[in-house]
């Protein structure tokens, strides 16, 4: 089983992109299955909020919440804590919406801050996200994650909500990342 652990405050979208990976998944076939979940209570937006992503080749019925992850994606830099990366499995990567370096090569950062406000001209960083993550998770594709898009967010934000996620792609990739 994948897993994938997003970190992002009220109003950034964490549990919109893990819905949205885990549609994208589960599209691929009859034999790929998601389980996407929120933790969060009576939040405000801004306010800390996770959300959970489980992806597996069977049917997956436990709602718990993932303690070591394939994957832990920080929509906002902020929330990063310095024992992340004890919470990865072994093969585990950080993907951290960040101009920092952070000198590991298990943290990968990318400004999606500058790509959300260049392609959707506004701070929402969830799609740029789930971009940078079709460059590093060969389990899903960036015509997967846009299929998704195309079917569950409204029509009026499809077209740049995929560009997002072909332009964070695209920049990890020309990294060689």
């Amino acid at each position: 089983m994948v897993e994938i652990s997003w970190n992002g405050r009220g109003g950034q979208g964490a549990f919109t992109a893990a819905k949205l990976l885990g549609a994208a998944y589960s599209l691929k076939s009859d034999n790929t299955y998601a389980l996407a979940f929120p933790a969060f209570g009576p939040e405000r937006r801004g306010a800390p909020v996770k959300a959970f992503t489980k992806l597996h080749d069977t049917p997956i019925s436990d709602r718990s919440e993932i303690k070591n992850s394939d994957f832990i994606i920080y929509l906002d830099d902020s929330l990063y804590d310095e024992n992340a990366p004890l919470q990865l499995k072994e093969s585990g990567r950080i993907i951290i919406n960040s101009v920092k370096n952070y000198n590991n090569k298990k943290i990968i950062s990318i400004d999606a801050n500058a790509i959300a406000a260049k392609i959707l001209g506004q701070p929402i960083t969830n799609t740029v996200m789930l971009g940078a993550l079709a460059a590093l998770f060969r389990g899903i594709t960036i015509d997967d994650i846009q299929n998704a898009i195309s079917l569950f967010l409204p029509a009026k934000i499809q077209d740049k909500n995929k560009e997002a996620v072909r332009a964070a792609a695209e920049l990890l990739q020309a990294k060689g990342i």
